[in-house]
């Protein structure tokens, strides 16, 4: 069910963290692919220390970075889990030299800092051996030869399925009763299953009577609360409440070779994007086997975090903002539609102009420097059917933001649009 802290939660961190750091290599899906052995992905175990995780730094940097939630891995694909599960199948307490669970202190530094905690959990494991033995109903793959995820015709075996049904429950249960509120759980690994072989209404429910007050995401087969897009940025927003999940690189957990960081000039143009259409950033990043986060992506999180706590009257508490053209940027709107917020990631030449606003203007600063702009707003003749256009003037001298520079513009009342074609 939506809780309202997370429309206006903004920014949150994705943690990609397991043994599939050890290596630098993609998380389970290199062993699902054949990119690598089976046994070269789990001899990863025998390398994995944990010996530099210091989540309250982590908790720390999230903060820095303006994030008000975060979500970790508490299991991927490839089954490992993250706390010391009691039920059969691997973990970094019990297989690795970390030798301990990791999820309490993950979760209570975010607390001490005011963050939301989220759980990542892949609903399959491409590691139990009662997984692969049902062949979905419905699926986007082409082909069930994968003998990680499917079973071979004609070996369906649906009480070992019944089995890994309730191993799926009883590491939930584990999850969900073990280390205090959980604020969201994110799901993956829905798609090999249907909603009636996954039982999701049934989880759902299940899931409510441990955490009454947790969010589920889409992949829930129809039962979350709110849409997941990923990787590419919506051009349109997604119906309803909704995040939009990327990596800082082009890699979810930790690979070396990948240095394509995204800069922080395009990371506060993806994010300011993402606000403007009324949307949640999940961003991810990818800590080294010990548990630290890499020089160039703690600098890209604090670089966001400097122009988010800048403009943070602009970020929370906001609602998306103008539709497409009438201002070359994006914008958002406070709650009460009385405050605009124009975000301009070039710099401003001579003037700025806004297309389509009704209301009459009352000021328009620049936020952060409280800097006063002069601005003009005639008033066109009725008969012409269209408002007249807002141009706030930009003084030689102005100094940009040097990222993305905000104008808020004070609005007469709740904000009211003209979008005719005039008079013909």
């Amino acid at each position: 069910m939506m809780q309202p802290w997370f429309p206006d939660a903004k920014l949150g961190i994705f943690i990609h963290y397991g043994i599939y750091a050890v290596e630098g290599i993609a998380e389970s899906w290199s062993m699902f692919n054949g990119s690598v052995t089976p046994e070269k992905y789990w001899s990863q175990l025998d390398g994995f220390t944990a010996s530099n995780y210091h989540p309250i730094q982590w908790a720390d940097l999230f903060a820095r970075a303006g994030a008000t939630y975060a979500v970790l891995t508490t299991k991927h694909h490839d089954g490992v889990a993250l706390w010391d599960t009691k039920q059969e199948g691997r973990s970094v307490v019990k297989d690795t030299p970390a030798g301990r669970d990791l999820i309490t202190p993950y979760a209570n530094a975010l607390r001490a800092k005011g963050l939301k905690v989220g759980f990542y959990f892949s609903h399959l494991d491409w590691a139990h051996p009662d997984y692969p033995t049902i062949r979905p109903t419905v699926s986007h793959y082409e082909h069930y030869d994968n003998r990680f995820a499917f079973p071979a015709e004609g070996q369906e075996d649906p009480a070992a399925w019944e089995r890994f049904l309730e191993f799926h429950r009883a590491q939930l249960k584990e999850l969900c009763t073990e280390f205090g509120p959980i604020d969201l759980l994110w799901f993956d690994g829905d798609w090999e299953r249907d909603e009636r072989q996954w039982r999701m209404k049934e989880l759902r429910e299940y899931l409510h009577s441990m955490q009454p007050d947790v969010i589920l995401n889409s992949r829930m087969l129809g039962f979350g609360d709110y849409a997941t897009p990923e990787q590419g940025q919506p051009v349109a927003a997604p119906d309803g409440v909704w995040e939009f999940c990327m990596t800082v690189n082009d890699s979810w957990g930790f690979q070396e070779q990948d240095t394509n960081e995204k800069s922080v000039k395009r990371l506060i143009r993806i994010f300011a994007e993402t606000i403007g259409l009324g949307g949640n950033l999940l961003l991810d990043v990818g800590p080294t086997e010990d548990g630290a986060i890499t020089p160039v992506q703690t600098e890209r999180l604090l670089g966001l975090g400097r122009w988010v706590h800048k403009h943070n009257e602009a970020i929370f508490g906001s609602i998306a903002g103008l539709p497409p053209g009438l201002f070359y940027g994006t914008s958002t709107l406070s709650k009460d539609g009385c405050t605009l917020y124009l975000m301009q990631f070039d710099a401003p030449r001579e003037f700025v102009n806004v297309r389509g606003i009704v209301n009459r203007v009352k000021a328009v600063t620049v936020v952060g420097t409280d800097q006063k702009l002069e601005f003009e707003k005639g008033v066109k003749d009725e008969w012409m059917m269209v408002p007249s256009d807002l141009e706030i003037r930009i003084p030689e001298d102005f100094v940009p933001d040097e990222d993305c520079t905000v104008y808020k513009v004070e609005l007469d009342g709740p904000i009211k649009l003209n979008l005719g074609r005039g008079r013909s």
